[in-house]
C-alpha cells in the first residue's frame, strides 16, 4: 500500500520572488511620473534608462556592446538574422532547452538540428562534432540550459575547427562563468534574459552583448531603432549602421525604460550576492539528497561557475514510477517539472514536443536522460531548513513511487 501523503505545511511557494530593489522602484516611479516610458526621443540628450543599461552590461562583460530588447528569445532571433541565417538554413543547438531556444531558429526561418544530451545535461560535444561535420551548419546556438555550462574550451575549438559562429543563450547564466571567463563571452554574441524568473527581474526583458560591429549594428536596427540609433551609448559607428539601414527591417523588438529602470540595480554587486545566496540553496539540497534511493544529481565540472537559481535531478525509476513520483511530490505540495512527461505543461517541454521541427533528430541519450529528468526552481526566499524539508519530502516521494 503506498505510504500516506504528507503534505509540507506551509506548501513551499517555488516561484516567489524577490521585491524589486529599492533603488529600482524609485528609478520606475520616476519614469512613470516623467511619462518617458519609450526608449527612444527626438528631441533632449539625457541618456534613457535602456540606453544607461546598455552600456552599463556591457562594461560588466567587458563588451564592447549590448543592445536591449524585449525577451532574451528576441536576442537570440536578432543574432541569428545579423548572421545571415535564413528560410531552411540548418542550425545547430541543444535538445535539451527551452522552446524559446528551437523557436528564435524558427523566427529567423532556420531549421534548427538538435545536438545530443551529455549525462551531466550539457551539450554531447561528440555529437556535436559529429553534426558540426555533417549538418552543413553555420551556427551554433548552444544553449546553457538550466545554468549547466559545457566545456566551453572545447565548444569553441570545435567551432574554430568547422567554422561554426558561436551565438550563447545566456537566459539561466547571467553572473556565471566557465573557468573564470563569463558566459556570454565566447563566441560572436551572448544572449541574456530578464525575465521574472531569471538572475535579474525585469518582468521581461533580453539583453545581446557583442564585439562585433556589424552584428550590434543590426541588432538595434532589427530592435527598432528607426533613424534613432545614435542615443545608444553603446554603439558602433554611423558608418556601420550606414551600411546596414536599407536592408535590416525594424522587427520592433525595443526594451521600454520602465523595464530597464527596474533591471539596473540589480546587476553588480546585487547579482554576485544573489549568486551565492542562490548557490547556497543548491548546495543545502544537493547535500540532504546525497544517498536518496532512486534520485540523483548530475555531477558538475570544477571549471563551472555556476548560478544555481534551480536544481535538476534523475529519477531512476520507469516512466510510470516517475510519473507517480510526480504525484507524490504534488501531494505533498512540491510541483516537480518533469521533462518527460507525454504533454508539455507550464514552461516545460522537450524535443518532442516541437512538432514543427519538420524532420526525425537523430538523439542516443536524450530519451534515456529527459525521461527521468525533473527541475525545481530555488527562490532566494526559501532558508536553510526549507530547503532540507523540500529534499526531504522529494526523498519521501521517490520511496512512495519504487514501492
Amino acid at each position: 500500500m503506498a505510504a500516506e501523503h504528507a503534505p509540507v505545511a506551509p506548501p513551499l511557494d517555488l516561484t516567489a520572488q524577490e521585491p524589486i530593489p529599492p533603488a529600482g522602484v524609485q528609478a520606475a516611479l520616476a519614469v512613470m511620473a516623467s511619462g518617458r516610458l519609450h526608449r527612444y526621443g527626438e528631441t533632449g540628450a539625457t541618456p534613457s534608462e535602456v540606453s544607461s543599461l546598455e552600456a552599463e552590461f556591457a562594461r560588466e562583460l567587458d563588451r564592447r556592446y549590448c543592445v536591449a530588447m524585449n525577451s532574451c528569445g528576441s536576442t537570440m532571433f536578432a543574432a541569428l538574422r545579423a548572421l545571415g541565417v535564413r528560410a531552411g538554413e540548418r542550425v545547430l543547438t541543444n535538445c535539451f532547452t527551452l522552446a524559446p531556444v528551437p523557436g528564435a531558429i524558427a523566427h529567423a526561418g532556420g531549421e534548427p538540428v538538435l545536438v545530443d544530451c551529455a549525462e551531466d545535461l550539457t551539450i554531447d560535444l561528440d555529437d556535436l562534432d559529429r553534426k558540426a561535420a555533417t549538418s552543413g551548419a553555420r551556427v551554433l546556438l548552444l544553449s546553457h540550459m538550466r545554468g549547466h555550462i559545457a566545456d566551453l574550451e572545447r565548444v569553441t575549438a570545435i567551432c574554430a575547427r568547422h567554422g561554426l559562429a558561436l551565438v550563447e543563450d545566456c537566459a539561466h547564466t547571467m553572473g556565471a562563468a566557465w573557468h573564470g571567463r563569463a558566459t556570454g563571452t565566447w563566441g560572436v554574441a551572448g544572449c541574456f534574459s530578464l525575465q521574472s524568473y531569471k538572475h535579474a527581474n525585469a518582468g521581461e526583458g533580453g539583453l545581446l552583448v557583442t564585439d562585433d560591429d556589424d552584428l550590434a549594428a543590426q541588432a538595434i536596427l532589427l530592435s527598432g531603432s528607426y533613424m534613432l540609433y545614435r542615443s545608444h551609448l553603446a554603439r558602433p559607428a554611423d558608418a556601420v549602421f550606414e551600411r546596414w539601414a536599407p536592408t535590416t527591417p525594424n522587427c520592433s523588438l525595443r526594451m521600454s525604460n520602465l523595464a530597464a529602470a527596474i533591471a539596473r540595480p540589480q546587476l553588480g554587486a546585487t547579482l554576485r550576492e544573489r549568486a551565492a545566496r542562490w548557490n547556497r540553496r543548491y548546495e543545502w539540497v544537493v547535500r540532504a539528497l546525497v544517498g536518496a534511493p532512486h534520485l540523483r544529481v548530475p555531477q558538475r565540472d570544477a571549471r563551472e561557475q555556476f548560478v544555481a537559481s534551480s536544481v535538476q535531478f534523475l529519477v531512476e525509476l520507469p516512466p510510470a514510477g516517475v510519473e507517480r513520483f510526480v504525484a507524490a511530490s504534488a501531494a505533498r505540495g512540491v510541483h516537480v517539472k518533469w521533462f518527460g512527461a507525454a504533454a508539455p505543461a507550464g514552461f516545460t517541454s522537450a524535443w518532442h514536443h516541437w512538432r514543427y521541427l519538420g524532420v526525425p533528430q537523430e538523439l542516443d541519450r536524450a530519451p534515456r536522460l529527459l525521461a527521468q529528468l525533473c527541475d525545481l526552481r530555488l527562490p532566494l526566499t526559501l532558508d536553510e531548513a526549507a530547503c532540507v524539508a523540500l529534499a526531504a519530502q522529494l526523498r519521501a516521494a521517490a520511496a512512495e513511487a519504487a514501492a
